[in-house]
């Protein structure tokens, strides 16, 4: 089958194909007599694999580590299970960052009520964090010095 094709029943993009192609997690495509890729059952169901793999938030390298050992009969289950426990940690640790920081703007936020001053918490933090919440030394114009970085 064409990319077109391999395309719509693996559910990734054509680019995203080449890509992988590109960097070995997809074997490269046989050649027809015109020069287009042409893809079989098994290429379908391995960028299906590596589809389900990104949509799970693995990274590359890790995918690249679980596809060689799909491709290993052999192989135990005990390494597969350490990766997926080991992305699960790693999530969880960007989960606990994402709460820090829903938090901290949630905090900031309420700490702005909207209206017009010359003072806003979060520009503040933003430019500074606690430290830049003082108010700023103002120029003879009225307008406001930027902190010394």
């Amino acid at each position: 089958m064409n990319i077109g094709l391999a395309s719509r029943a693996s559910g990734v993009s054509a680019k995203m194909i080449r890509y992988y192609e590109s960097i070995g997690l997809l074997p490269k495509a046989v050649r027809k007599d015109s020069g287009y890729r042409d893809y079989d059952a098994a290429d379908v169901h391995r960028l299906a694999f590596v589809r389900r793999s990104r949509d799970l938030g693995f990274s590359i390298e890790r995918i690249r580590e679980l596809l060689q050992l799909w491709d290993d009969r052999r192989r135990g289950n005990a390494e597969i299970r350490a990766i997926a426990n080991a992305h699960i940690a790693e999530l969880q640790e960007q989960t606990a960052k994402l709460e820090e920081m829903i938090g901290t703007l949630r905090h900031l936020v309420r700490s702005c009520r909207g209206e017009k001053r010359d003072e806003c918490p979060i520009i503040a933090d933003l430019a500074g964090g606690p430290k830049a919440s003082r108010s700023p030394r103002r120029k003879a114009s009225g307008v406001p010095e930027r902190p010394r970085v």
